[in-house]
């Protein structure tokens, strides 16, 4: 295999994924550095998209192109919300508990 594909790793950021690779045999660091290879290209890929997308049609669209390909995890604040909503579903209304719950976690800084 040459390096000569568009999206090939630069050799420093190869040895860079050896280095911190687990320490659990050679199989455990073949399966670390194969993910990161794929993740690297896909995060390639789609930074390519975005900006064809962002030169060819608008950046907000771009931006959502990002977001729902690499979607950030919830908050702990979110989940709360959302399990949250779920009990109150369950119980066909919020109490007055889930009512003081639902305020306090409202209150929390978004992380």
């Amino acid at each position: 295999m040459d390096g000569n594909h568009p999206i090939t790793p630069p050799p420093e950021l190869v040895l860079q994924w050896l280095e911190d690779g687990p320490e659990d045999g050679e199989l455990g660091i073949l399966k670390h550095i194969a993910t990161q290879a794929v993740r690297w290209g896909a995060d390639q890929e789609l930074e390519a998209c975005c900006e064809w997308v962002d030169y060819h049609c608008s950046k907000d669209a771009s931006l959502d192109l990002s977001a729902t390909r690499r979607p950030k995890p919830l908050s702990l604040k979110e989940q709360a919300l959302a399990a949250l909503n779920v009990i109150e579903d369950k119980m066909l209304g919020p109490t007055t508990e889930e009512k003081l719950i639902r305020k306090a976690l409202e209150m929390l800084p978004n992380d």
